[in-house]
């Protein structure tokens, strides 16, 4: 069924109506006014503004599809990101030699050298004996929790101890 069958088959306009919908439809003929239009004037100034020697076709060389840079902006771009790679290169350099000359200036201190032990100690005996007790099923969070704690009570006395 089409629109204007179903349309037809509803309530007729009222004389009313009918004068709105006449009236809208004319507003809707009536035309806007045209557009001024631009009116074009050859000017003997502008035309002396072209340079005729200029080239009007740039060359470039046979090889230029092969090149892996073409472009002066894309080889100073690589020439930045080349330098920003080195300095981030000598910076997580000297990181890692900080963090070993720390170690290593402090060799012949014995707390930093006990402490390296007891924590070595502590590492390999609470390892293996979290192992075996894995092994025999009797691993439960109340047991790792008490065993953390007592490592945490052990590095606070540590702590206050090699002060």
């Amino acid at each position: 069924m089409s629109y204007a069958d179903a349309a037809a088959k509803g309530p007729k306009q009222s004389p009313d109506q009918k004068a709105n919908v006449d009236f809208f439809f004319s507003l809707s003929q009536a035309r806007a006014p045209e557009p001024p239009q631009i009116q074009e004037k050859e000017s003997a100034s502008t035309a002396s503004l072209v340079d005729i020697d200029a080239p009007h076709v740039t060359t470039v060389e046979s090889d230029f599809k092969e090149k892996d840079i073409k472009t002066t902006t894309q080889a100073e771009r690589l020439e930045r990101e080349e330098e920003r790679r080195k300095a981030e290169d000598r910076k997580k350099k000297s990181k890692t030699k900080d963090k070993c000359g720390v170690l290593l200036r402090n060799k012949s201190n014995p707390v930093v050298v006990v402490n390296a032990l007891l924590a070595a100690l502590a590492g390999g005996a609470l390892g293996c004996g979290a192992y075996r007790k894995h092994l025999e099923g009797k691993v439960s969070w109340q047991l790792v929790g008490l065993w953390s704690g007592a490592i945490g009570a052990l590095g606070v006395v540590d702590y206050y101890v090699s002060k």
